[in-house]
C-alpha cells in the first residue's frame, strides 16, 4: 500500500480512538510521504501505541533515504524485534558489514541472529562484541551471554533446529519445557497449545515430570512454597504430596524451596515482580506458561506452553444437547481437588500422532545433558518466541 494511503487510514483510526500522537504524525505523513522526518515519526507513533508492524514500511523508507541515521536504523530495528521478525533485523544490521558499531548494533545483530535461530552467527557476533561501557547495557549483556552459554549446551542435548521447542525453551528462558502438546505438531504448533481446557491427569504429569527434572539435575529441595491463589494452592499442595516435602506459605527469600505457580500471569504483580531474583536453590515450578505473553518471570520448569488455558476446576465448556454450555466451576476445598490431582493417573494423552516421541527417560536425559549451573542468575522475561514457528507467529 502507498504510504500516503496508509497513513490516511492510520490517522482515521487513531483518531476514533484518541490517539492523538498517531493520528497528527499520520497526517503529517499523508500531506508529506516522502518527507523523512514525517517518516520516522509516524513509525516512531506506531511502535509506542503497540502497532510496530505499521510503521515498519515508513522506517524503511526513512532509513533508504538516511543510511547513515543511526536513530532511524535503531528504531526500525527495534519495531522489527516487536513483531518477532528477527531475521529482517538480521538482515538491515548486517548491510552495514564491517562498519557496524559495537553498541547496541553488534549487540543487536547477536541477539536477532540467535532469536532468529542462527546459533552459530550469533555466537560469532557476540564474540567479537566488547563488553558495554555504558552500564545502562550491561544487564542486556549478560542476558545475552547467558542465552549463548545455554544454546551451547542445548545443542549436546538436541538439534537445536526449528522444531526444538524444548532446546530453544531452555535457551531463551533458562527453563525446562517438560511436556509437548500432542495435537498440532505438524500444523504448525510445534509442540505449543494454543486454546487448552485442562485437566487433572495433565496437571499430575507435569508434577511427574517436575520431580524427574529435580532427580536428573541432582536438586533437593526441602519445601514446596504454595502462592496464594486458589490455582496455585490447589496445585501446590498436590505439588507437595506427590515430592513428599512440607507445604510453606509464600515467602520471598524462602532458599531450597520449589514455588508453585498454575499460571504466573495470573498472580499478584508484586508477587510477581519479586520472582525476578532467585534466592539460592529456589525453583520456580509453573504449570502453564503463556507463549504469547509471556510472564515477567521466566519459570525454571514449566509443564506446557498454551496461549489459553482453563484450570480443570474452572468455569469450562462442554458439548451439550443444543450446542456448547458452560460447565460451573468446581468449588469443592483446596485439599480435597489437590488429592484428585494426585490420584489421577497420569498416561500422556496419545493425541494425533504427529508430536515426535517424549518420554520421560528422553526428558531426563535431556535435563541431565543441560544441567551445569541449574538454576542460577535472575529469571528473564524475553518478549520473543524464538525461532520455532507456531500458527501464530508463522
Amino acid at each position: 500500500m502507498p504510504l500516503k494511503d496508509l497513513a490516511e487510514i492510520v490517522r482515521r483510526l487513531a483518531t476514533a480512538v484518541d490517539f492523538a500522537d498517531l493520528a497528527q504524525a499520520a497526517k503529517a505523513l499523508a500531506k508529506a510521504p516522502d518527507h523523512p522526518q514525517a517518516l520516522y515519526d509516524f513509525g516512531y507513533s506506531c511502535v509506542e501505541r503497540g502497532v510496530s508492524f505499521l510503521g515498519v514500511p515508513a522506517l524503511r523508507e526513512a532509513l533508504r533515504q538516511l543510511p547513515d541515521a543511526r536513530p532511524l536504523r535503531t528504531e526500525l530495528i527495534s519495531a522489527l524485534e516487536k513483531e518477532y521478525r528477527h531475521a529482517e533485523a538480521v538482515t538491515v544490521l548486517g548491510e552495514l558489514g564491517a562498519e557496524l558499531p559495537m553498541w547496541p548494533e553488534r549487540y543487536l545483530l547477536a541477539r536477532n541472529c540467535l532469536l532468529s535461530g542462527q546459533f552459530s552467527r550469533a555466537r560469532d557476533a557476540f564474540a567479537r562484541l566488547p563488553a558495554p561501557e555504558d552500564d545502562t547495557w550491561l544487564e542486556a549483556h549478560g542476558r545475552l551471554t547467558d542465552m549463548l552459554r545455554r544454546a551451547e549446551r542445548a545443542t549436546m542435548a538436541g538439534p537445536l533446529d526449528d522444531r526444538d521447542l524444548r532446546g530453544w525453551h531452555l535457551t531463551l528462558t533458562g527453563g525446562y519445557l517438560a511436556t509437548l502438546s500432542p495435537y498440532g505438531f505438524e500444523s504448525g504448533m510445534n509442540g505449543r497449545y494454543a486454546y487448552l481446557q485442562d485437566t487433572y491427569a495433565l496437571c499430575r504429569g507435569g508434577i511427574n515430570r517436575l520431580a524427574i527434572a529435580l532427580r536428573a539435575a541432582g536438586r533437593e529441595p526441602q519445601s514446596v512454597t504454595v502462592l496464594p491463589g486458589r490455582s496455585d494452592r490447589i496445585l501446590g499442595l498436590a505439588t507437595a504430596e506427590v515430592l513428599g516435602l512440607p507445604a510453606e506459605p509464600y515467602a520471598s527469600q524462602r532458599r531450597d524451596t520449589v514455588v508453585v505457580a498454575y499460571d504466573l500471569n495470573e498472580i499478584d504483580d508484586d508477587v510477581a515482580d519479586s520472582l525476578r531474583e532467585r534466592p539460592e536453590g529456589q525453583i520456580l515450578f509453573e504449570h502453564a506458561t503463556c507463549w504469547t505473553d509471556p510472564p515477567v518471570a521466566a519459570a525454571d520448569v514449566s509443564t506446557l506452553l498454551a496461549q489459553t488455558v482453563v484450570a480443570p476446576w474452572g468455569t469450562r465448556l462442554r458439548m451439550g444437547e443444543d450446542g456448547p454450555e458452560r460447565v460451573p466451576p468446581d468449588t469443592r476445598e483446596e485439599a480435597e481437588i489437590a488429592a484428585e490431582i494426585v490420584r489421577s493417573d497420569a498416561t500422556p494423552d496419545p493425541g494425533d500422532g504427529e508430536t515426535p516421541t517424549d518420554t520421560d527417560a528422553m526428558f531426563s536425559a535431556f535435563v541431565a545433558a543441560t544441567a551445569q549451573g541449574w538454576p542460577t542468575g535472575p529469571r528473564p522475561n524475553i518478549a520473543s518466541p524464538g525461532p520455532v514457528p507456531s500458527s501464530k507467529f508463522a
